[in-house]
Formats: C-alpha cells, structure tokens, sequence
C-alpha cells in the first residue's frame, strides 16, 4: 500500500482500498471498458476498438468508448440508472488514465500493471496522472453486456 500512496499521494489517508492484485495483461483504459483481458491504448501494439483513430487524444478516447455506448456528460456526480467514466489528462491534453465509477459513487481503477483500487475521484489527481479532464456516461444494463 505504502508504494501506492508514494505514486498517489491523494491516496495516503483516503480509505482507498486494493481490490485486485498486480496483473500485467489490462489497464486502466481497458478495466473502464470492463475488459480484463486486453491492453488497450492507441497504439499499433495495443487492443482499440476498430474504426477509432489511434491518436493519444481526448477525442479519441471519447470515440473508443463511444463504441460501448458512452457519451459526454457533465461531470462525476452519481446519476442513478447510469454508469460513468473519468478520463485524466496531463496538462498537455494527452489522457493519462480511465477510472469507473462504481453503484456507490466510488470510483474503480487499474493503475498500469499494479493493482485495482476503488477509490474517490480525487485520490489520483496529481503529477501521475494529472487531472479529471472529461466525464461519459451511459444508462446501466442489468447484466453488464459481455465484452468482445
């Protein structure tokens, strides 16, 4: 835990908790997508959705998970009947990471190759990860629908 809060200062005192341990083959961008299964990045190496332009840029991140659905939303306030996701930007506008948010208005995330942690909003805003640049939504399913 400590080796977190030194990445994530936001995180010492916060009530985080780990929810998953280190895995190497998902990320955070992937985990918001509710896949556990892939890398996903805009890279040519890495799992995005087809059609999406591979750009490190907010608006492409908007379309790849507008493939499942998403769409812009006003911020982070829990709405019931809809799941949301954060998408963080350095201050240059590159996105940096993806959290989910959970039913209780926490927020779920994978941290690169280290663990899942459910955690608030801010604990991840930093020099890391930068800040919370833009929110999606979309209606809640019952059940999740499977991921390709």
């Amino acid at each position: 835990m400590d080796d977190l809060e030194s990445l994530f200062p936001g995180l010492r005192g916060s009530g985080h908790v780990v929810t998953s341990p280190e895995d190497i083959h998902y990320n955070c961008v992937a985990w918001a997508a509710e896949d556990n299964e892939n890398w996903w990045w805009p890279d040519e190496d890495s799992h995005w959705p087809e059609g999406v332009a591979r750009e490190e840029t907010i608006a492409a991140f908007v379309a790849a998970y507008g493939e499942f659905g998403f769409v812009s939303c006003d911020g982070p306030l829990l709405e019931e009947g809809y799941e949301k996701i954060a998408i963080y930007a350095a201050p240059d506008g590159i996105p940096t990471h993806v959290a989910r948010q959970l039913e209780s208005g926490l927020w779920s995330s994978k941290l690169g190759q280290l663990q899942d942690i459910e955690h608030r909003l801010e604990d991840l805003v930093g020099s890391l990860y930068g800040h919370c640049s833009h929110f999606l939504k979309r209606e809640r399913v019952f059940p999740p629908p499977i991921r390709p």
